[in-house]
């Protein structure tokens, strides 16, 4: 699957453009603004309770095109205090994805005095300085950390295990007589195998004696110990959102091309390979680290909703055009509704599926935090609401949020 997704050479990620509608298959992020900008109200309130350090890494993990982390720069650009302090680091392995998160970003590049070496690169967005990794641990330490995974962990690599007469066995990939891929079970135990016997530990036995298979993701379990000792020694916390469940992931593994399933073994690198995240797999091995709090997981659609975003949708509401209005109101419920949505008078094939209960949030933040981050401070999302409204509108945001908070 790591193979798959992010050979330097051929994999799926590296060389090509794959979310949106032309590509394979469409995020939060693309699907409206409001998603980054509740993002950024998150953001805000930790630096709040963090005590407003004066410099502050953000992190993102796979920014895909930036999309997410620009709407959210958008919606907190008056927030001077906040905004000098971030140095923004991205954490991407593709050339083509960080040139258009480069792009979406509004980067320059400013060049030494004599030209000869770069001196650095801003948004201009924010003005804040922008840099790339390829891994987490290339990111600096030493600073309070925000960091933001969403999609992230569902594409890391995971281990099937399927249960058979002599115990659990790991699914393996083949190659056949003819060249072609087919999946058999390992004849002996398996490094991954001490991860099944670790997340075993952790659920119920009748839970995992019904189950005929179960994943594991040691990748994840691991990110998440990484995070959580660097929250725990620097402060600060990671917000992860992803479509999961919270227990024992059985058989989720799913390839998708051009927005359709396709077989998993068919043309690697040609289309994306995801599994459902384990969120009480990742909750456990956060709680194995000291000095740090987790929190959830909780649907997209109960944070978003903490955050605020239906006062956000009403203040785009109000001053749009019909066309306007038909597109916040699917990108709305694309985010935090379930099912289809009911107002839909287009054709039925592009009917509004609701990512709100498919898709949950979980954070983990350093333990002095752990009261405020779910929910976050409700005086600061209002501020921060109104600052991202129109000017007209912002009389009607106050008494709106007088009569629900």
């Amino acid at each position: 699957m790591e193979e798959v997704l992010t050979n330097p050479k051929l994999g799926y990620y590296i060389n090509r453009d794959v979310f949106g509608a032309d590509g394979d298959f469409i995020t939060s992020p693309e699907v409206s603004q409001m998603f980054g900008e509740m993002i950024g109200v998150w953001a805000m309130c930790l630096w709040e309770q963090m005590g407003r350090p004066s410099k502050v890494n953000l992190v993102e993990l796979g920014p895909g095109r930036g999309t997410l982390l620009a709407d959210f720069l958008r919606g907190v650009s008056k927030f001077k205090n906040f905004t000098d302090s971030l140095h923004i680091h991205m954490v991407e392995c593709s050339p083509t994805l960080q040139k258009l998160q480069y792009r979406n970003l509004k980067c320059v590049t400013e060049d030494s005095a004599d030209g000869n070496e770069k001196k650095g690169i801003n948004s201009t967005i924010t003005v804040s300085p922008v840099s790339w990794h390829a891994s987490l641990e290339q990111v600096p330490t030493g600073l309070p950390t925000i960091i933001v995974a969403h999609e992230f962990f569902d594409a890391l690599p995971l281990h099937q295990f399927q249960k058979a007469s002599r115990g659990w066995c790991e699914k393996m990939v083949d190659v056949t007589e003819n060249s072609s891929f087919r999946f058999v079970l390992s004849p002996q135990p398996t490094p991954a195998t001490l991860y099944l016997m670790k997340r075993c530990k952790w659920a119920d036995s009748e839970e995992i004696f019904k189950l005929d298979h179960i994943e594991v993701c040691p990748k994840a379990m691991d990110l998440t110990q990484e995070i959580s000792k660097r929250i725990g020694i620097d402060g600060g916390g990671a917000l992860i959102i992803d479509y999961g469940l919270n227990g024992v992931v059985s058989n989720s593994l799913q390839a998708i091309r051009k927005h359709k399933f396709v077989d998993i073994l068919d043309n690697p690198g040609s289309a994306d390979l995801s599994a459902y995240v384990d969120f009480a797999a990742i909750r456990h091995s956060a709680e194995e680290v000291s000095g740090v709090s987790v929190h959830g997981p909780m649907t997209q659609s109960q944070f978003l909703g903490s955050l605020g975003i239906n006062f956000r949708v009403e203040a785009l509401l109000e001053n749009c055009t019909e066309e306007q209005a038909e597109s916040i109101r699917t990108g709305y419920w694309r985010l935090v509704g379930e099912g289809e949505a009911p107002f839909w008078e287009g054709p039925d094939n592009q009917t509004p599926i609701g990512m709100g209960t498919r898709y949950m949030a979980m954070a983990i933040v350093m333990c002095l935090l752990c009261s405020v981050v779910f929910p976050c401070h409700v005086l600061i999302i209002n501020e921060m609401l109104i600052s991202i409204c129109e000017e007209e509108n912002v009389k009607n945001i106050i008494v709106r949020i007088k009569n629900k908070k």
